[in-house]
C-alpha cells in the first residue's frame, strides 16, 4: 500500500502529465425516442454530470442530414471536459475502478494512442461507474473518453500510461503511420 506522500506525488505527476480529459457522450438514437427532452435527456445529462463530478454542456447538430434524421440545431450529445483536480480524480478512478469493471476487459490497445500522445476509450456501458445505479438509470448509453497528455509525443505518453499505471495488452506497438 503507498503512503499518503507517495500518492501525494503520483496525483502531482499525473497533473503535470496531463492536460485535459474530455468525456463525451451522443445521445444517437436516443434523440428519435418520444418526450427524449424532457425524460431521456435529463437523465443522460444527470448521469454525465455524476460521473464528471461537474455538469456536461449540451452539443447540437451544425448541419441537417436527411440520411440519418437530423435537423440543424437537434441536440446530439453532451461533452464536459476535466481539469485540475478532478480530472486527476477521474483519471485514478478509470483506472482502478472502471476499467477492471468492464466485461471481458484484457486491457487497451497501444492503438488507443495517437501519434499525438492522446489515449481514446470507448466504454459501451455508462453502468460500469460506481456512481450510477441501474435501478435509477434505465437509460443505457456509451461514453468516449480522451485523455490529452501535454507533450504531443507518442512514446512519451505510452511509457507515461504504463508508469501510471493503465492497462495494456502485452504485444507489439501499432505500425507507425506516415
Amino acid at each position: 500500500m503507498a503512503t499518503n506522500t507517495e500518492q501525494q506525488n503520483q496525483r502531482k505527476e499525473i497533473r503535470a502529465f496531463l492536460e485535459k480529459i474530455v468525456i463525451d457522450a451522443g445521445v444517437g438514437r436516443l434523440g428519435q425516442t418520444p418526450n427524449f427532452e424532457d425524460k431521456t435527456l435529463v437523465q443522460v445529462e444527470r448521469d454525465l454530470a455524476d460521473i464528471a463530478g461537474q455538469k456536461p454542456q449540451l452539443r447540437r447538430a451544425k448541419k441537417s442530414i436527411a440520411g440519418f434524421k437530423l435537423r440543424e440545431g437537434q441536440i446530439v450529445g453532451l461533452r464536459t471536459t476535466l481539469r485540475r483536480d478532478k480530472m486527476v480524480d477521474f483519471f485514478e478512478r478509470l483506472i482502478t475502478i472502471v476499467l477492471p469493471r468492464v466485461r471481458d476487459f484484457n486491457g487497451l490497445n497501444q492503438s488507443a494512442i495517437d501519434q499525438g500522445g492522446t489515449l481514446n476509450v470507448g466504454i459501451r456501458e455508462h453502468q460500469v461507474f460506481p456512481e450510477i445505479t441501474p435501478e435509477q438509470s434505465p437509460v443505457s448509453f456509451s461514453i468516449g473518453v480522451s485523455i490529452v497528455p501535454k507533450k504531443k509525443n507518442h512514446d512519451a505518453a505510452v511509457a507515461a500510461f504504463a508508469k501510471f499505471g493503465v492497462p495494456m495488452k502485452k504485444g507489439a506497438a501499432p505500425k507507425k503511420r506516415k
